[in-house]
């Protein structure tokens, strides 16, 4: 990663098992957290059931990021919606295990557990 791909996110509308969500590759940092969470309050407008965060190609999370991805949990929850975040070993469940926060999310380490937990939004 060059220091110029360092402050990049990639933000990919997604699907598993019937929820909808969205994979994130690149920096989750300060310079990203805003379009993340403008990108979570997009994609979830209009949908119902859980949505999935898929972290497992995420290079970077610093804090201003944890605080996002806190903040689309919390813009869910007043819905009365979870946030499911696929977080495979690596460096997004190294931050979130090492601020104490991992157990606040429903994170899953593999999409086959991730997929066994969902159950699909009624149409």
């Amino acid at each position: 990663m060059t220091a110029l791909d360092a402050h990049n996110l990639h933000i990919t509308e997604m699907k598993i098992s019937g929820a909808r969500g969205l994979a994130l590759s690149g920096a989750l940092d300060v310079t990203s957290a805003t379009r993340l969470t403008e990108a979570v309050e997009f994609a979830a407008w209009g949908t119902q059931g859980a949505f999935v965060l898929d972290l497992t190609d995420l290079e970077f999370l610093d804090s201003t990021g944890l605080h996002a991805l806190l903040r689309a949990r919390a813009l869910l929850a007043r819905e009365d919606r979870s946030l499911a975040l696929l977080c495979p070993p690596g460096v997004a469940r190294r931050v979130l295990d090492l601020a104490g926060t991992l157990d606040t999310f429903a994170a899953y380490s593999s999409a086959e557990a991730l997929e066994a937990a969902l159950i699909p939004p009624s149409e």
